[in-house]
C-alpha cells in the first residue's frame, strides 16, 4: 500500500490534460507514416538516439557518464545513415527536455536546437521522466519515474498508462528531498530509474513496497519518440523548445558538504 503520511500530490496543469484520446497513441505509426522524426535524449548517464522513419525504427543508446558530447553526433549520423537519408529529409526533432544532469539536459536541447534551426523544422519537447516512465511494466499500477538528482534530491514524476498504451503525468514533475515525496493514494505502484538505486530504503517508507522496481533504466531516445508521435502538431520553433531542469542549484556550497559528510 502507499504510505499514508504522505503528502498531497499538487494538481496538474490544465495545460497537460488535453488531447489525450485513446487514439492518439494507438494510430501513431499511421500518423507518421512517410514522416522522419529523429529523437535525443541524454538527461542522465545514457546517451540515446532514435530515428522514427514511417515504420522503421533506428537506434544507438550508451550508457557513457562525460562523453555525451563526443557521442551524440555521430549517432545521429549512424542512425541516418542506416535510414539511407540524409538530414534535409528529417521532418522533425523530439528531444528529451529534462529533467535531469544540467549538462545533458543543455547538450540534447541544445542539439536538437541546432539541428531543427538548420532544417527550418519544428521541435518536439518531451519529458525525460516521462520517457523512462514508457518503460514500466503495464500493469494498471500507477508509475513512480524518479531519477537521481545528486545533492540528495530526486526528480520524481507519477504516471498512469493511456488506453493506447503510452503514458500521462498524474501530477506536476517535482524535484526535492526523496523522503518528502508526495505520493498518491492507492495501491502499489511500479518504481523506475536511479534514484530508486539510490534511495531505495527512503522511497520504501514513502511508497511501500513496489508491484515491481527497477533502479538500472533510463531514459532512452526510442520512448522520447514514441511520446513525440502523437504530439507532432505541438512541435514548436527551435527557440521555444526549452529545457527542464526544475531547480537551479547546481552543486553544494563548501559548508553543505561539509555538513553532509558530518551527518
Amino acid at each position: 500500500m502507499l504510505s499514508g503520511k504522505a503528502s498531497r500530490l499538487p494538481p496538474l496543469p490544465q495545460h497537460h490534460l488535453r488531447d489525450r484520446s485513446p487514439t492518439n497513441a494507438t494510430t501513431s505509426l499511421a500518423r507518421i507514416a512517410g514522416m522522419n522524426l529523429l529523437a535525443i535524449e541524454t538527461a542522465t548517464e545514457s546517451c540515446s538516439v532514435a530515428l522514427l522513419s514511417g515504420e522503421r525504427l533506428f537506434a544507438r543508446s550508451e550508457l557513457a557518464p562525460r562523453r555525451h558530447a563526443e557521442l551524440l553526433l555521430p549517432m545521429c549520423e549512424e542512425v541516418l545513415a542506416e535510414a539511407g537519408l540524409a538530414r534535409r529529409g528529417l521532418d522533425a526533432i523530439a528531444v528529451g527536455c529534462g529533467p535531469g544532469a544540467f549538462t545533458g539536459v543543455r547538450l540534447a536541447v541544445s542539439a536538437a536546437q541546432g539541428i531543427a534551426f538548420a532544417l527550418g523544422i519544428p521541435v518536439v519537447p518531451v519529458s525525460s521522466l516521462a520517457a523512462l516512465a514508457l518503460q514500466a511494466p503495464d500493469n494498471d499500477a500507477p508509475i513512480l519515474a524518479v531519477i537521481d538528482a545528486r545533492m540528495g534530491e530526486i526528480y520524481a514524476g507519477w504516471y498512469r498508462r493511456t488506453p493506447g498504451g503510452l503514458v500521462e503525468p498524474i501530477s506536476v514533475e517535482t524535484v526535492g528531498q526523496a523522503g518528502e515525496l508526495a505520493v498518491p493514494s492507492g495501491g502499489a505502484c511500479n518504481v523506475i530509474g536511479s534514484g530508486w538505486t539510490t534511495y531505495r530504503d527512503v522511497l520504501r517508507e514513502r511508497v511501500g513496497e513496489p508491484s515491481w522496481a527497477d533502479g538500472d533504466c533510463y531514459p532512452q531516445a526510442v520512448d522520447v519518440a514514441r511520446l513525440a508521435v502523437p504530439r507532432m502538431r505541438d512541435g514548436v520553433a527551435p527557440e521555444f523548445a526549452l529545457p527542464v531542469y526544475l531547480r537551479d542549484k547546481v552543486a553544494l556550497t563548501l559548508d553543505e558538504q561539509r555538513s553532509n559528510r558530518a551527518t
